[in-house]
């Protein structure tokens, strides 16, 4: 069996999909904990409220609000950032499977072809030997 010639470069590519694939990971799992953060925040920002008492008490209530609506922003900024980023990664890992697969066609079309051609050679020796058989037969 004749091997397929892009068989080095299928494996590079294989490589690269896998690391592809763990950027991929990261950048979901990065996603997913600025998600959580954002919903932290959002969620100790809806608990906040301004309590009846002294002038210093509000002063502090509104602080602390203040303090939980940066927090937030900043939260949705880097929640932002990771979805790009995993977003990225997402067309980068399509991309390296996209080489993958057509690299995967080739060598299974190699493959087939080799197999069409091992069944060609094989049926012209059995006919070869039949005909020399006949022949032998016929003297």
């Amino acid at each position: 069996m004749t091997r397929f010639r892009l068989g080095g470069l299928l494996r590079l590519r294989r490589l690269e999909e896998e690391r592809a694939a763990a950027a991929l990971a990261r950048a979901n799992a990065d996603r997913a904990a600025a998600r959580e953060r954002r919903s932290r925040v959002a969620v100790e920002l809806s608990g906040a409220s301004f309590d009846d008492g002294d002038a210093a008490s509000f002063q502090a209530a509104v602080a602390g609000r203040a303090s939980l609506m940066g927090l937030l922003e900043e939260s949705n900024l880097l929640l932002a950032m990771a979805a790009e980023r995993a977003d990225e990664a997402q067309q980068d890992w399509t991309e390296r499977r996209t080489d993958v697969r057509t690299l995967e066609k080739l060598e299974e079309r190699h493959d087939a072809a080799v197999v069409a051609e091992e069944g060609r050679a094989e049926q012209l020796l059995a006919d070869e030997v039949a005909l020399r058989g006949r022949g032998g037969q016929d003297a």
